[in-house]
């Protein structure tokens, strides 16, 4: 069973929820998969109609899922954004800062990882540079 990844550790996956496929969901949707490449221009409308984004990060070289997260805050998105998929502990500051609540990883990876290498990381607010500089954090 898949692990959520907070900044107050690792939590059981703990109610199933529908994500729909972002090619054709429906007007109903309320919680929707997307990949790393994912095109927001067929997002007519506004994506505050969903409740949660989940954005699939296949490999941890691959850093799509980043920019993806923050134009969609960008463009107002103020429900939960989930990333899911090989992301490994290093990257878990620079995923919350670039909009993401959480992250879902898969048990074999929370063993690889074990719970205490995330919260190590996830002070992330702490040392974020750019709240040194002045500006506002994500």
């Amino acid at each position: 069973m898949n692990k959520i990844v907070s900044d107050l550790g690792f939590r059981s996956l703990d109610n199933i929820i529908i994500y729909e496929n972002w090619s054709n969901f429906s007007a109903s949707a309320t919680s929707i998969d997307l990949p790393p490449d994912a095109d927001l221009s067929l997002f007519k409308g506004n994506l505050n109609k969903f409740k949660i984004i989940r954005i699939d990060f296949p490999t941890f070289a691959d850093g799509r899922g980043f920019t993806l997260a923050k134009l969609i805050r960008t463009r107002g998105f103020t429900g939960h954004l989930r990333a899911k998929g090989h992301i490994i502990s290093d990257q878990y500051a620079m995923l919350r800062r670039s909009g993401f609540d959480d992250v879902e990883i898969s048990q074999n990876l929370a063993e690889r990882q074990p719970e205490a290498e995330w919260l190590f990381r996830s002070n992330w607010k702490k040392h974020y540079y750019q709240n040194r500089l002045g500006f506002k954090k994500c």
